[in-house]
Order: C-alpha cells, then structure tokens, then sequence
C-alpha cells in the first residue's frame, strides 16, 4: 500500500528544515516536553547529523520488499523510516541499498530493525540509525506500507514530518509545530551559550536547570 497526497501536504518547507540541521537533538527533545523520541535506536554511520523529511515505511517482521519500494519513491532530502517492529533477526538493509539511497539523494535510513554489512555502513558518512547489526539476511515477501503513520522505538512518526538525529539519537517534529519548536530550540541554544561563556569566565553564579 503507497499513499502519497498526506505526504505532499504535510511536508515542511526545505529552508525550516536546514535551520534545524544547526539544532541539537537533545535540545529540540527538551522543547518537545521532552516526551518525544526514538528508543533504543542508534547511529552506526559515525557522527554525521541528519535532517530530512520523513518517507514512512511499515515492514512485515524481517522483511525488507516496502523498502526497495520506498527507494523507487525517494525524494532529495527523504529520510526513510522504516518500522520493522523492533525485529533483529534479519537485516533490513546493508551496503547496497545503503548506496541506492545515498544516489538518489536520500537524508539518511532510520529503521527500527537490524541491518548488515556494518564496515560499508561505518566507513562511510551516510547517516544510518538502527538497533543492531545481524548477517542474515531479509525475506522479500511483504506486506507492507509506505506514506503512513509508522512507529520507532516507540516514537510516533508520520509522513512528512522533520526528522532529526545526531549521536543522541532521533526525534521527530510534526510540520506544525515545527516554527516554534525551532525558535524554542534556538533560543534554548542561546542561553546555554552563555552559560558556557559564564563558566568559561568564572563569573558562573547559579545552578541551570536543563
């Protein structure tokens, strides 16, 4: 199943995206009432940050066929989310579909899964989050999904959404509620900023509470 008319309507416009390319992941979580947030979920590309619009995939357990799917649909700046449903006995993806993503101009893999061919993924700057890494190998069977509500580690992630991580992880932002998160984050980013200088200058004179 593919639904693409939510997509195109909630998508987010490319220069609010790039501004929270220069945020924090911790620090937009903070100003999400710090309830929101991927679990148990992690970066095994380096440290190379991620933003995007989010291009939802929901799998069968194991099975990596909405995927290559997805990948036929891939926008620039798409970040592909994956629910697999937390399952890690098969890999979804690895270095070839790794690669397929990153030629077709796709933000980053984030995948509540397992993936494979590790050193591809790890010597590389392309960003891909998951929850571990096995050898063996997907079925290609379906069913599946694309374009639609989907859920990782434990995070509520709709089509569209402003998906962000770093090595604190992953967190999403609806489109509207994106404006004043961002100015939250910037100013959160701004005081915090002083703060440092202040400790840095030994003039520091009160707790701060994050």
């Amino acid at each position: 199943m593919t639904s693409t008319s939510s997509f195109a309507a909630q998508s987010a416009d490319l220069e609010l995206i790039m501004e929270f390319s220069k945020c924090a992941v911790a620090n937009v979580s903070d100003n999400l009432d710090r309830l929101r947030g991927a679990v148990g979920l992690r970066p095994f590309h380096g440290s190379a940050p991620m933003v995007g619009r989010a291009l939802t995939v929901k799998t069968a357990p194991g099975d990596n066929a909405y995927i290559h799917r997805a990948l036929d649909l891939v926008q620039p700046g798409d970040v592909i989310v994956v629910d697999g449903a937390g399952h890690e006995d098969r890999a979804l993806i690895g270095g070839i579909m790794m690669a397929i993503a990153r030629k077709r101009g796709a933000a980053g893999f984030v995948l509540d899964g397992a993936i494979r061919d590790i050193n591809e993924i790890a010597g590389g700057d392309f960003p891909v989050f998951a929850r571990s890494v096995i050898h063996l190998g997907p079925y290609k069977n379906g069913p599946g999904a694309i374009n639609v509500p989907v859920t990782v580690g434990g995070m509520l992630v709709h089509p569209g959404d402003i998906v962000l991580g770093d090595a604190d992880g992953i967190v999403a932002i609806r489109p509207d509620e994106a404006p004043a998160t961002l100015a939250a984050t910037q100013a959160q980013a701004r005081k915090e900023a002083e703060i440092l200088a202040s400790i840095e200058a030994g003039t520091y004179a009160g707790a701060y509470a994050k």
